[in-house]
């Protein structure tokens, strides 16, 4: 059976050449430029490898949520365009435009800020956001007029550069996305008619940019979708030609020959219906595996599937393997590429309700990151 290094008591090992064919093939099926979206790190993944990969497979810009995360792809050397689009109020842009990082713009105020941050001779590039209904952030038409004309004039005496209008969809369905998609093309007209012409407009997220053609508009914004993950609840990552980047995986900690009727983790709400074997597997909800999947997620060990038994506590779960062999250091996966007969971060998301984005996001900084590339 395939075994962990001797010592590793648990890692995620993270296929960089997986994000990088992901981006590869979602450029073929788009058409389109690709903003890669490598916030909360990369997903779990580690935002500045994740990043690395995604550029080498032909992303020309990097998305994340602040300047935080920006400066710290800077600080992990990476170069590449990189926009931030969610500021703290009051947020002190200068270091940002600095280091070139775009601003995304939701506010007449926010684009007074950015444009302080412009010096002689390095206007700050901004891309002005959109409020399409989605009901976060974001200019609202009815202030659009406004705003446009003040960013084009801040462009036209060197203080800002518009790269961009963007915003967001709510994928709740094909036809509230057309609306929000007719509203995000009236306020293109507006601008337009202000005086702006941005090199780039993006509404289209992983979802949209697969399912819905129209939306692409010659740029996405791909998150989830270069991590090998499916943004679709009845399509999963080989339908959509994608490679999970992911395997979560532990040692078999402990193995123990337990009767009938043996209780199992804390509460006991799991109990050995026969005489069986237990196989203990050092990952918990420290580490950001879900106590909500306590007694369904699946753990594959030396090939077999089987469930978590009882609840998973903060360090360890249990799982019963019944006669299987089972022996200590066997490898044990909670996730990784579906193809390769492993269990899915779509199925830990269906047994823990909630969704794949949540599964590899939230594994903790104690699981270190092993990169690997395929």
């Amino acid at each position: 059976m395939s075994r962990l290094p001797a010592g590793v008591l648990r890692e995620a090992t993270i296929d960089v050449g997986a994000i990088t064919a992901n981006v590869r093939h979602l450029r073929r099926l788009t058409g389109s430029e690709v903003i890669a979206v490598v916030k909360a790190d990369g997903y779990g993944h580690g935002a500045v490898r994740s990043a690395v990969a995604a550029l080498e497979g032909g992303a020309t810009r990097l998305g994340v949520a602040d300047i935080g995360e920006a400066l710290a792809l800077r600080r992990g050397g990476v170069m590449a365009p990189v926009v931030a689009w969610l500021h703290a109020p009051g947020a002190n842009f200068g270091e940002a435009a600095g280091v070139g990082i775009e601003l995304g713009i939701s506010s007449f105020d926010q684009l007074l800020q950015a444009s302080a941050a412009a010096s002689v001779d390095r206007p700050v590039g901004v891309h002005l956001k959109l409020e399409t209904g989605l009901g976060r952030n974001g200019i609202a038409p009815e202030d659009a007029g406004v705003v446009f004309a003040e960013a084009a004039r801040l462009e036209r005496i060197g203080k800002l550069r518009v790269v961009g209008l963007f915003s967001h969809l709510s994928n709740a369905s094909a036809d509230d996305d057309r609306a929000a998609l007719r509203i995000f093309q009236d306020a293109l007209g507006v601008a337009a008619a202000a005086g702006l012409a941005p090199p780039l407009r993006h509404i289209a997220a992983s979802h949209a940019a697969i399912a819905l053609p129209e939306s692409r508009l010659g740029c996405v914004r791909l998150g989830v979708s270069i991590y090998g993950l499916s943004p679709f609840d009845d399509r999963d990552s080989g339908d959509l030609g994608l490679r999970p980047a992911m395997t979560l995986r532990a040692p078999v900690a402990a193995v123990r020959r337990v009767p009938a009727g043996h209780g199992v983790s804390y509460g006991y709400d799991y109990r050995t219906e026969r005489e069986t074997t237990l196989a203990l597997v050092p990952l918990g909800y420290a580490d950001g595996v879900p106590r909500q999947a306590s007694g369904a997620g699946p753990v594959s060990i030396g090939g077999a599937r089987f469930r978590v038994a009882g609840r998973i506590a903060m360090d360890q779960l249990v799982v019963d393997v019944g006669d299987h062999p089972v022996a200590v250091g066997d490898e044990a996966v909670l996730f990784g590429d579906a193809t390769l007969g492993l269990p899915s971060a779509d199925e830990w998301a269906a047994a823990a309700s909630t969704i794949n984005y949540e599964i590899v996001t939230r594994i903790g900084p104690r699981v270190p990151r092993r990169q690997v590339s395929s």
